[in-house]
Protein backbone atom coordinates (compact mmCIF):
# COMPACT_ATOMS: atom_id res chain seq x y z
CA UNK A 1 0.00 0.00 0.00
CA UNK A 2 1.55 3.09 -0.70
CA UNK A 3 0.60 6.62 1.16
CA UNK A 4 -1.61 8.26 -1.61
CA UNK A 5 -3.36 4.92 -1.11
CA UNK A 6 -3.40 4.80 2.82
CA UNK A 7 -4.72 8.59 3.10
CA UNK A 8 -7.84 7.84 0.66
CA UNK A 9 -8.83 5.02 2.85
CA UNK A 10 -8.39 6.89 5.80
CA UNK A 11 -8.76 10.24 4.99
CA UNK A 12 -9.06 11.84 8.55
CA UNK A 13 -5.75 13.00 10.13
CA UNK A 14 -5.53 14.46 13.70
CA UNK A 15 -2.84 16.07 15.55
CA UNK A 16 -3.31 14.69 19.39
CA UNK A 17 -0.72 16.20 20.75
CA UNK A 18 -0.24 20.20 20.63
CA UNK A 19 1.20 23.05 22.68
CA UNK A 20 0.51 26.60 22.26
CA UNK A 21 2.36 29.63 23.77
CA UNK A 22 -0.55 30.28 25.82
CA UNK A 23 -0.44 27.38 27.64
CA UNK A 24 2.92 26.13 27.82
CA UNK A 25 6.18 28.03 28.59
CA UNK A 26 7.90 25.61 25.48
CA UNK A 27 4.99 26.74 23.07
CA UNK A 28 6.70 28.98 20.68
CA UNK A 29 3.34 30.13 18.45
CA UNK A 30 0.13 31.44 19.65
CA UNK A 31 -2.51 29.01 19.45
CA UNK A 32 -4.11 30.85 16.46
CA UNK A 33 -1.12 30.41 14.20
CA UNK A 34 -1.41 26.65 15.28
CA UNK A 35 -4.32 26.85 14.25
CA UNK A 36 -3.75 27.76 10.72
CA UNK A 37 -0.70 25.56 10.13
CA UNK A 38 -2.39 22.70 10.69
CA UNK A 39 -5.60 23.33 7.87
CA UNK A 40 -2.40 23.88 5.62
CA UNK A 41 -1.17 20.93 6.09
CA UNK A 42 -4.04 18.92 5.43
CA UNK A 43 -5.59 17.92 9.08
CA UNK A 44 -9.04 17.72 10.16
CA UNK A 45 -8.30 18.38 13.59
CA UNK A 46 -6.10 18.81 16.24
CA UNK A 47 -6.51 18.18 20.44
CA UNK A 48 -4.90 21.29 22.37
CA UNK A 49 -2.78 19.51 24.78
CA UNK A 50 -1.09 22.25 26.90
CA UNK A 51 1.33 21.53 30.06
CA UNK A 52 -0.68 21.90 33.28
CA UNK A 53 0.19 22.83 36.93
CA UNK A 54 2.76 20.05 37.14
CA UNK A 55 4.87 20.86 33.66
CA UNK A 56 6.00 23.80 32.35
CA UNK A 57 2.51 25.61 32.06
CA UNK A 58 2.60 28.71 31.48
CA UNK A 59 -0.57 29.90 33.66
CA UNK A 60 0.42 31.44 37.09
CA UNK A 61 0.33 28.53 39.31
CA UNK A 62 0.00 30.97 42.29
CA UNK A 63 -3.24 32.07 40.71
CA UNK A 64 -6.37 30.71 42.92
CA UNK A 65 -7.15 27.35 40.85
CA UNK A 66 -10.77 28.70 39.05
CA UNK A 67 -8.49 31.43 37.78
CA UNK A 68 -5.70 29.17 36.98
CA UNK A 69 -8.23 27.01 34.89
CA UNK A 70 -9.61 30.14 33.06
CA UNK A 71 -5.84 31.23 32.61
CA UNK A 72 -4.62 27.65 31.42
CA UNK A 73 -7.16 27.31 28.98
CA UNK A 74 -6.66 30.20 26.98
CA UNK A 75 -4.12 28.40 24.15
CA UNK A 76 -7.85 26.12 23.56
CA UNK A 77 -9.98 29.07 23.92
CA UNK A 78 -7.88 30.81 21.17
CA UNK A 79 -7.32 27.47 19.31
CA UNK A 80 -10.85 27.02 19.35
CA UNK A 81 -11.71 30.28 18.08
CA UNK A 82 -9.55 30.40 15.22
CA UNK A 83 -10.72 26.67 14.11
CA UNK A 84 -14.48 27.50 14.18
CA UNK A 85 -13.34 30.83 11.85
CA UNK A 86 -11.63 28.15 9.54
CA UNK A 87 -13.04 25.11 9.73
CA UNK A 88 -10.83 23.59 11.32
CA UNK A 89 -12.36 21.19 14.96
CA UNK A 90 -10.38 21.97 17.62
CA UNK A 91 -10.64 19.35 21.06
CA UNK A 92 -9.92 20.15 24.16
CA UNK A 93 -7.17 18.44 26.60
CA UNK A 94 -3.78 18.54 28.24
CA UNK A 95 -0.81 17.21 28.94
CA UNK A 96 -0.32 16.01 32.90
CA UNK A 97 2.74 15.56 34.46
CA UNK A 98 3.81 14.39 37.36
CA UNK A 99 7.51 14.53 39.40
CA UNK A 100 10.24 14.74 37.00
CA UNK A 101 9.07 13.91 33.18
CA UNK A 102 6.17 11.29 33.99
CA UNK A 103 3.26 12.49 31.33
CA UNK A 104 0.13 12.12 30.52
CA UNK A 105 -2.29 12.94 27.73
CA UNK A 106 -5.69 13.64 28.65
CA UNK A 107 -9.31 14.29 27.31
CA UNK A 108 -12.69 13.45 27.77
CA UNK A 109 -13.54 16.33 30.67
CA UNK A 110 -15.21 20.21 31.06
CA UNK A 111 -13.70 22.52 32.22
CA UNK A 112 -16.77 23.91 34.64
CA UNK A 113 -15.79 20.00 35.94
CA UNK A 114 -12.31 20.66 36.66
CA UNK A 115 -13.23 24.04 38.43
CA UNK A 116 -15.10 21.99 40.95
CA UNK A 117 -12.27 19.56 41.28
CA UNK A 118 -9.02 21.37 42.97
CA UNK A 119 -7.91 18.07 44.20
CA UNK A 120 -6.50 17.57 40.60
CA UNK A 121 -3.61 19.32 41.97
CA UNK A 122 -2.60 17.67 44.76
CA UNK A 123 -3.85 13.82 43.81
CA UNK A 124 -1.44 11.68 43.00
CA UNK A 125 -1.04 9.50 39.71
CA UNK A 126 -3.49 7.15 40.47
CA UNK A 127 -5.80 9.58 42.15
CA UNK A 128 -5.74 11.95 39.68
CA UNK A 129 -6.16 9.42 36.40
CA UNK A 130 -9.01 7.87 38.96
CA UNK A 131 -11.12 11.43 38.64
CA UNK A 132 -10.36 11.62 35.07
CA UNK A 133 -12.04 7.88 35.07
CA UNK A 134 -14.97 8.97 36.56
CA UNK A 135 -16.26 11.10 34.39
CA UNK A 136 -15.70 8.73 30.92
CA UNK A 137 -11.95 10.64 30.44
CA UNK A 138 -9.32 9.07 28.26
CA UNK A 139 -5.79 8.70 29.95
CA UNK A 140 -2.75 8.21 27.27
CA UNK A 141 0.66 7.69 28.81
CA UNK A 142 2.86 10.11 26.37
CA UNK A 143 6.32 8.87 25.10
CA UNK A 144 7.09 7.07 27.81
CA UNK A 145 10.51 6.38 27.45
CA UNK A 146 12.01 9.53 26.80
CA UNK A 147 14.78 10.48 27.82
CA UNK A 148 15.84 14.41 28.98
CA UNK A 149 17.39 16.68 31.50
CA UNK A 150 13.83 16.73 33.01
CA UNK A 151 13.10 13.29 32.92
CA UNK A 152 14.73 11.76 36.48
CA UNK A 153 13.46 8.53 35.77
CA UNK A 154 11.90 6.60 33.31
CA UNK A 155 8.28 4.55 34.77
CA UNK A 156 5.65 2.96 32.83
CA UNK A 157 1.97 3.18 34.15
CA UNK A 158 0.26 0.39 32.29
CA UNK A 159 -2.14 -0.17 34.75
CA UNK A 160 -3.37 2.72 35.04
CA UNK A 161 -3.74 4.45 31.23
CA UNK A 162 -6.18 3.79 28.71
CA UNK A 163 -3.45 3.67 25.89
CA UNK A 164 -0.04 4.30 25.80
CA UNK A 165 1.39 6.94 22.66
CA UNK A 166 3.04 4.82 20.55
CA UNK A 167 4.93 7.55 18.21
CA UNK A 168 5.76 10.72 19.44
CA UNK A 169 6.85 12.52 16.24
CA UNK A 170 9.40 14.42 17.74
CA UNK A 171 11.75 11.49 18.34
CA UNK A 172 13.91 12.34 15.74
CA UNK A 173 17.16 13.03 16.93
CA UNK A 174 20.79 10.66 16.58
CA UNK A 175 23.42 10.83 18.76
CA UNK A 176 27.09 10.40 18.52
CA UNK A 177 26.84 6.56 19.35
CA UNK A 178 24.43 5.83 16.76
CA UNK A 179 21.74 5.55 19.01
CA UNK A 180 18.36 7.14 17.88
CA UNK A 181 15.26 8.54 19.81
CA UNK A 182 13.07 6.42 17.28
CA UNK A 183 13.83 3.45 19.84
CA UNK A 184 11.48 4.89 22.42
CA UNK A 185 8.78 5.13 19.99
CA UNK A 186 9.64 1.00 19.10
CA UNK A 187 9.37 0.63 23.14
CA UNK A 188 6.28 2.25 23.46
CA UNK A 189 4.95 -0.17 21.31
CA UNK A 190 6.42 -3.13 22.52
CA UNK A 191 4.51 -1.74 25.88
CA UNK A 192 1.11 -1.18 24.27
CA UNK A 193 1.90 -4.64 22.56
CA UNK A 194 2.24 -6.48 26.16
CA UNK A 195 -0.03 -4.88 27.85
CA UNK A 196 -2.64 -5.12 25.59
CA UNK A 197 -3.25 -1.64 24.85
CA UNK A 198 -4.41 0.57 22.12
CA UNK A 199 -1.90 2.97 20.75
CA UNK A 200 -2.08 6.79 19.68
CA UNK A 201 0.87 8.56 17.95
CA UNK A 202 1.08 12.58 17.92
CA UNK A 203 3.30 15.14 17.24
CA UNK A 204 4.33 16.76 20.52
CA UNK A 205 4.51 19.86 18.49
CA UNK A 206 5.36 23.42 20.10
CA UNK A 207 6.12 25.36 16.74
CA UNK A 208 4.24 25.60 13.69
CA UNK A 209 6.82 23.68 11.44
CA UNK A 210 5.30 20.74 11.28
CA UNK A 211 6.59 17.18 12.49
CA UNK A 212 2.98 15.59 10.70
CA UNK A 213 2.53 13.10 13.23
CA UNK A 214 -0.82 12.28 14.44
CA UNK A 215 -3.26 9.09 14.08
CA UNK A 216 -6.00 8.71 10.77
CA UNK A 217 -9.64 7.52 10.78
CA UNK A 218 -11.47 6.72 7.75
CA UNK A 219 -14.53 8.68 9.08
CA UNK A 220 -14.24 12.21 11.05
CA UNK A 221 -14.21 12.41 14.63
CA UNK A 222 -17.35 14.25 15.95
CA UNK A 223 -16.36 15.05 19.32
CA UNK A 224 -14.01 14.11 22.35
CA UNK A 225 -16.36 11.43 23.32
CA UNK A 226 -16.48 9.56 19.98
CA UNK A 227 -12.45 9.89 19.71
CA UNK A 228 -12.85 8.25 23.47
CA UNK A 229 -14.70 5.27 22.42
CA UNK A 230 -12.60 4.72 19.64
CA UNK A 231 -9.52 4.67 20.92
CA UNK A 232 -10.87 2.30 24.03
CA UNK A 233 -12.83 0.05 21.56
CA UNK A 234 -9.17 -0.04 19.76
CA UNK A 235 -10.77 1.28 16.12
CA UNK A 236 -9.69 1.05 13.00
CA UNK A 237 -7.31 3.49 12.41
CA UNK A 238 -3.67 4.02 11.14
CA UNK A 239 -0.88 5.56 12.83
CA UNK A 240 1.83 7.95 11.60
CA UNK A 241 5.02 9.67 13.18
CA UNK A 242 5.42 12.24 10.38
CA UNK A 243 7.63 9.70 7.96
CA UNK A 244 6.04 6.42 7.92
CA UNK A 245 2.60 4.84 8.18
CA UNK A 246 1.79 2.17 10.78
CA UNK A 247 -1.64 -0.09 11.21
CA UNK A 248 -3.13 0.06 14.77
CA UNK A 249 -0.46 -2.12 16.20
CA UNK A 250 2.59 -0.49 15.50
CA UNK A 251 3.10 -2.36 12.42
CA UNK A 252 4.92 -0.43 9.37
CA UNK A 253 2.62 -0.08 6.18
CA UNK A 254 4.98 2.22 4.42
Amino acid sequence: MTIEEIKKQYPYLYETHMHTSEGSKCGQREAKDMVRAYKSAGYSGVFVTDHNWGGNTAADKSLPWEEWIDRFFTGYFNAKEEGDKIGLPVFLGYEATHGKGHDFLITGFTIEWMKKHPELKTATIPEQLELIHSVGGLVIQAHPYRKASYIDEVLTFEKYVDGIEMFNASHRGTYEDGSSEEEWNLKAIKLARDNNLPGTAGSDQHTTDLFGGGIAFKTPLKDEKDYIQRIKNDEDRVLTDGVHWYDKFGNLIV
